[in-house]
């Protein structure tokens, strides 16, 4: 038998929706920690830009860290200086992140005091669940449980224009170049040097970057092709295929009077079109 739709009970659901949604988006507004709102966190330092997501993760020992400007600080990211809070780490920073820093949702970075501290390099990006560690537990001892005994620490720095994959851990004691890669997953200690692809646990080098022959073993895939400065939005829709909607377009066809030529903007020289071949494989920093 037809049952009759409680038209009151359906508008009073959406309304609630909307409203749940409505406060949360405020909420994330608000509880965002920046320099200018820096909440209850008094950070040794907070760079102009620089954002910490709402809602955060475990904050402490937060007078011992400093973050550089331009900084994104995902939802739920850990910071912490010290093994607990409320300790006196003393007068140097422990926990330094630079300039344009981006950590994905979820991740941790543990920066331990006494000389055992993280410092992070501008420019580094870290995709979700990423943990870096200066302290780890220990087991030297086999009749004591491994989680009360005195743990082990070594400082850590990570080089600039970094990139770690999703799941990513870095260890203490851990030393990344300048413009690593770590593969999702991998777990790394230890050296890298500059330029290198690791992957792995424990983590190994399996793509390093030579001056004179470039990568070895050579990527599989072109260089990406860049988009020439003044090229605009409706160019590139144009330049995916059709059924790509571009502005003010129905998403039917080619965007717009845009489609016909993509040279304009930019000095005349026409946008080549992405390549579609492939010399073996899929290639790319996340499956190095």
């Amino acid at each position: 038998m037809r049952k009759n739709r409680n038209v009151f009970s359906s508008l009073l659901s959406r309304a609630a929706s909307r409203a749940v949604h409505g406060l949360w988006c405020h909420a994330q507004r608000a509880g965002a920690v920046s320099a200018e709102r820096p909440g209850p966190y008094a950070f040794r330092g907070i760079g102009e830009g620089t954002r910490l997501t709402f809602p955060q993760g475990t904050l402490f020992g937060t007078e011992w860290i400093e973050l550089g400007a331009c900084c994104v600080v995902g939802a739920e990211v850990t910071l912490t200086a010290g093994m607990m809070p409320d300790l006196d780490l003393g007068p140097d920073t422990v926990l330094r992140l630079g300039d344009g820093v981006v950590l994905g949702r979820g991740s941790h970075v543990v920066a331990d005091g006494a000389g055992a501290g993280v410092t992070i390099g501008n420019d580094v990006f870290c995709g979700p669940y990423v943990y870096i560690t200066s302290t780890n537990h220990s087991y030297d001892d086999p009749h004591q449980p491994i989680g009360g005994q005195w743990p082990r620490s070594a400082p850590v720095e990570i080089g600039a224009g970094s990139w770690l994959g999703t799941g990513a851990v870095v260890l203490p004691g851990a030393r990344l170049g300048r413009n690593t890669v770590v593969a999702a997953g991998s777990v790394v200690r230890g050296e890298v040097p500059d330029h290198a692809v690791v992957a792995g646990a424990p983590a190994r080098i399996v793509r390093r970057w030579d001056p004179r022959e470039g990568w070895l073993p050579p990527l599989r895939t072109p260089r990406p092709v860049p988009v020439p400065e003044g090229v605009t939005p409706g160019q590139l829709a144009a330049l995916a295929g059709p059924g790509i909607p571009g502005p003010g377009t129905s998403g039917t066809g080619p965007a717009g009077a845009e489609a016909g030529t993509l040279d304009g903007a930019a000095g005349r020289t026409p946008l080549p079109a992405p390549s579609t071949g492939r010399t073996g494989g899929t290639e790319g920093m996340r499956t190095p």
